[in-house]
């Protein structure tokens, strides 16, 4: 069974969603890894590590922002992120998986390239 509190597992996630996903880390920081589509550049997801765990910000459509947020405390406004349209996970545990692989499916069908937003994970 796969770890999802860990980094690696999210990374792999991501890259499972298209063959387009790369991961990048481009603020000379290994803390952070942004996972984003190739063909655009667009990033759809910031994974880093605070207070002790694996944080990811994901995109979000307007009328799934609060529901998250509600659901659990563990979705939370976006940090370092524009608040209205990216929430963070922690991953501590406490959102089950299906629901992470959900948000993290939206942000990447949020991010796509033209033409990319409607295909199936």
């Amino acid at each position: 069974m796969e770890d999802w509190t860990k980094r690696e597992t999210v990374i792999a996630f991501c890259k499972g969603l298209s063959p387009d996903v790369r991961e990048d880390y481009p603020f000379h920081d290994d803390n952070w890894t942004v996972m984003r589509h190739w063909q655009n550049k667009k990033a759809f997801a910031f994974l880093y590590e605070r207070e002790g765990h694996i944080w990811v910000n994901v995109k979000c459509s307007p009328e799934w922002l609060l529901f998250w947020r509600d659901a659990y405390p563990a979705v939370r406004p976006a940090y370092h992120m524009n608040k209205a349209h990216w929430n963070t996970i922690v991953l501590d545990g406490s959102v089950p998986v299906e629901d992470i692989q959900n948000m993290l499916a939206e942000s990447w069908r949020l991010t796509a390239p033209k033409g990319k937003e409607n295909h199936s994970c």
